[in-house]
């Protein structure tokens, strides 16, 4: 009898395809990359076209000389490994490290490990395609090459173990970016103004907001236009001058991309990027379910693409019409997908493998995250296949002399997908406005004005959600990167995450200002979004994958020989400060370490006193007249507090000014050639004067 031998990538795919196939398959699995290049050296030969030198990866000669066992006694050999571009390559290195020239090797693929998708694999088998392989080799090499000859000179810079990366360090700016924003945004002072009124044979008001004129739409920017405003509506008479009733549909949500899964789990389920992945990734390998054995729960997990199967189409509209009736089946959408871009895989969006596994029916054999994500990416799919929620909208306008006040509200006619799903950040519809129909020409009774001060507030800072969708919008990285890289910053501490928020540390300004000084090319958006591109087309074999490198390789060096001349002639030296070593009395030292900036002795080694460093901001404190210091939260984040914490408890995020305001007499706060009032009351701003900002 032949004997065939598939390889795979996870010991868990392991069991799951086991029972797809007959006795004389033997299924081994190579736990992910068996060769990668070496840790030690660069690993790549500049002088002869950028050959890789790959080498066998650690721990793995046992793995590879367990699987050559089985191969001598196959007939033929599958390689099952995922189907994208790093699944590709994993399938071309173990050809290489097995050897397997001259034997009958296939490449096998499917999208869900089901017993008709794997079936289906072994009937397509084809040859490896090293177009994808070259695709990820151009990658591998690339991310190589700025990581081993840009990050030897931040730890120079900075004395200490610092690292650079090709996607990482453009996600570290952007996050900079928004920071710089943030710190130097000046709030502008608005004001709302509501007004009740009483209805005819209604007991609840109608609450309005001031509109503007009929023509325009007015900000109210101070208290003296709002007194104007009021001034000018006493004694007006309120009539109704609009009233519109229209309807509006919205349609279902496409099903999940990788991206659009992390970002939803994030938002719904608070879940980080890189545990959203891990647990997809076991919900794809397969979960061991009472009564069925180990089975995969949902396609693969990494795709840009949001088309679905025919099959599985049919087998949703059938559940739907089932499960909810037949209106609320959705009329076949038009292929789309979610990217202009080349699609990462020829596969479809994540989805589960079977429609009628109901989150429910398996929620005792899933871990608790495990039945949220599940159930998260169940809903979706289910209402991508759904009609449409339809929506009656009606739109009130107040006239009150030449002014406008104005209110609407909308109500469900049919929820169509939102039976099953609504996204995590839709907002909620207003009920009607009040309990009968309003009519043009209407008379209404003022009983109250409500009016209150507002002050625009600065763009949000990122959380792992809304990064994940920028790089994606930048064309930045592919999606099976996103977690990594968010990962790696916050893992060196060049970002902080509080709560779901992502802050830049000290060190992360320090790396960030250092890449964009020396290595611009690198952390511009443009160029690493253009890089994509470019690997795409290898991908798609337009583009010989060492031409890649061989372009960008020079102009790198260039920048890398140019900060290291720089290096030399600016020699480090540790900052010497005023505080004395309590243990051997010299004079201690600034230094960088995994959390920032410390004071340690320079008689290192013989003395080891470290302490915090509390970098004095220059200023006094507002509440005791002490010295304002930086200091940072655990996870990083700067701060100004004072120097007399825990007994006086000041703090504020942006540097304080010795300058009261004169409206308020509260603290001001520098924000870049500005002055603002820290109370969220007052909005006082004024500009900083020359001298001030040039001693700073």
């Amino acid at each position: 009898m032949a004997r065939y031998l598939v390889i795979v990538e996870s010991p868990t795919k392991v069991k799951t395809i086991k029972k797809f196939l007959g006795s004389n398959y033997v299924v081994v699995a190579s736990n992910g990359h068996v060769r990668d290049l070496p840790k030690s050296q660069l690993g790549i030969d500049v002088e002869h076209n950028f050959e890789p030198k790959y080498i066998t990866i650690r721990g793995k000669g046992e793995i590879l000389a367990n699987i050559r066992k089985e191969v001598k006694k196959a007939d033929k050999i599958y390689l099952a490994t995922d189907p994208d571009r790093e699944g590709e390559a994993i399938s071309w290195h173990l050809t290489q490290a097995l050897k397997l020239e001259g034997k009958k090797v296939y490449r096998i693929s499917f999208n869900e490990i089901t017993k008709n998708a794997v079936k289906a694999s072994l009937k397509n088998a084809r040859e490896i395609d090293m177009n994808l392989v070259d695709a990820q080799q151009a990658r591998r090499v690339l991310d190589r090459i700025v990581g081993y000859r840009i990050s030897p000179i931040l730890w120079a810079k900075v004395k200490r173990g610092l690292s650079a990366g090709r996607v990482q360090s453009v996600a570290l700016r952007i996050i900079a970016d928004r920071e710089d924003e943030i710190n130097s945004f000046i709030p502008e002072e608005y004001w709302s103004l509501d007004a009740d009124f009483a209805v005819e044979g209604e007991k609840k008001p109608l609450t309005a907001r001031f509109y503007g004129t009929e023509d325009e739409k007015i900000t109210i920017h101070s208290e003296a236009e709002l007194k104007q405003i009021l001034d000018e509506l006493e004694g007006s008479e309120y009539t109704i001058t609009e009233v519109k009733k229209s309807e509006r549909s919205r349609k279902a949500p496409l099903p999940f991309t990788t991206s659009t899964l992390q970002q939803e789990a994030s938002k719904a389920l608070n879940f980080a990027t890189a545990k959203t992945m891990r647990i997809a990734q076991q919900l794809y390998e397969g979960i061991d379910i009472k009564g069925n054995g180990t089975v995969g729960l949902i396609t693969y997990l990494r795709t840009d693409s949001v088309r679905i199967s025919e099959e599985a189409d049919a087998a949703a509209r059938n559940y739907i019409g089932t499960a909810y009736g037949e209106n609320y089946v959705g009329a076949p959408q038009e292929k789309r997908n979610g990217n202009s871009r080349n699609i990462q895989d020829a596969h479809e969006a994540i989805r589960p493998s079977d429609v009628t596994r109901t989150p429910a029916a398996i929620k005792d054999s899933l871990s608790r995250d495990q039945f949220r994500l599940y159930q998260l990416i169940w809903k979706r799919f289910v209402a991508s296949r759904m009609s449409p929620a339809r929506y009656e909208t009606t739109s009130v306008r107040i006239g009150a002399g030449k002014y406008r006040f104005a209110v609407s509200a909308s109500k469900i006619l049919f929820d169509g997908f939102r039976q099953v799903y609504t996204e995590a950040d839709e907002e909620k519809e207003k009920g009607t406005l009040i309990g009968k129909d309003l009519v043009k020409g209407e008379k209404l009774e003022k009983k109250s004005f409500d009016y209150k001060q507002h002050f625009t507030q600065p763009p949000a800072h990122y959380t792992e959600a809304a990064l994940v969708k920028t790089l994606e919008e930048l064309g930045i990285g592919r999606p099976s990167t996103y977690a990594p890289t968010i990962s790696t910053i916050i893992n060196r501490r060049y970002v902080a995450k509080e709560g779901r928020n992502l802050y830049i540390t000290e060190l992360g300004e320090v790396v960030n200002n250092m890449m964009k000084q020396s290595f611009p090319s690198i952390v511009d958006v443009n160029f690493t979004a253009n890089m994509e591109g470019l690997l795409d087309m290898v991908a798609e074999g337009k583009v010989e994958w060492k031409s890649v490198i061989a372009n960008f390789y020079p102009d790198l060096e260039e920048s890398v020989e140019k900060a290291e001349k720089e290096l030399e002639t600016v020699k480090i030296e540790d900052e010497v400060t005023d505080v004395i070593c309590e243990e051997c009395g010299r004079n201690m030292v600034v230094k960088y370490g995994p959390h920032g900036k410390f004071l340690a002795c320079p008689g290192f080694p013989e003395c080891r006193n470290t302490k915090p460093y509390l970098e004095k901001a220059g200023v006094k404190c507002p509440k005791c007249g002490k010295e304002v210091v930086i200091r940072k939260t655990k996870k990083g984040r700067r701060f100004y507090g004072c120097e007399n914490s825990p007994e006086c408890d000041f703090m504020s995020w942006q540097k304080p000014s010795d300058k009261k305001c004169p409206r308020c007499g509260s603290y001001m706060v520098e924000k870049g050639n500005r002055l603002v009032c820290s109370s969220e009351q007052c909005g006082y701003v004024e500009s900083r004067k020359e001298n001030e900002i040039s001693e700073k």
